[in-house]
């Protein structure tokens, strides 16, 4: 792997860890609670980004992927499922994103297409690779305000 691809994938690996550590000794009720109006629960965005790695590196860069193993849910950013489901999924995602990352070059085009102007300014691997580092890092954001507001902790993560 070249050294733009180790840097890129390194820093989505920060981003992830960030992800993890920010819930990090959160229970089951914590992780399904919302503190925020619009009820998102930190599972849900945990839940969603698993979904976003399955999309973007799957769907998107090779054209197909694997059946969710449930059905879709109807709410955004809340799920059902439970705490260790959610991670397990997440983290199998990540590790099929890093497979596919390793496996194909930087300019790989997409096999399929993102709906919407994303969609349309998305044109290599690159450029998912960039997506996922800047979508992690936003909703890592997101947990960090949750986490203050649920027990006052702040920084965690690894950086």
């Amino acid at each position: 792997m070249d050294d733009e691809k180790k840097a890129l994938l390194a820093f989505l690996e920060w981003q992830r860890a960030s992800i993890l550590a920010i819930i990090d000794g959160l229970d089951a009720e914590a992780l399904t609670a919302s503190v925020v109006p619009s009820g998102w629960t930190p599972l849900g965005l945990v839940e969603h980004l698993g979904h976003a790695e399955r999309h973007w590196f799957q769907e998107i860069a090779t054209g197909s992927a694997d059946p969710l193993p449930w059905p879709d849910d109807d709410t955004p950013l809340i799920t059902s499922r439970s705490p260790s489901v959610v991670l397990g999924f997440y983290r199998d995602q990540c590790e099929r994103s890093d497979a596919i990352f390793t496996a194909l070059p930087l300019s790989s085009p997409p096999r399929a297409r993102h709906p919407g102007v994303l969609g349309d300014q998305i044109t290599d691997l690159r450029g998912i690779i960039l997506h996922m580092i800047e979508e992690t890092a936003r909703h890592a954001g997101h947990l960090d305000i949750v986490r203050e507001l649920m027990d006052g902790r702040t920084g965690l993560g690894p950086r």
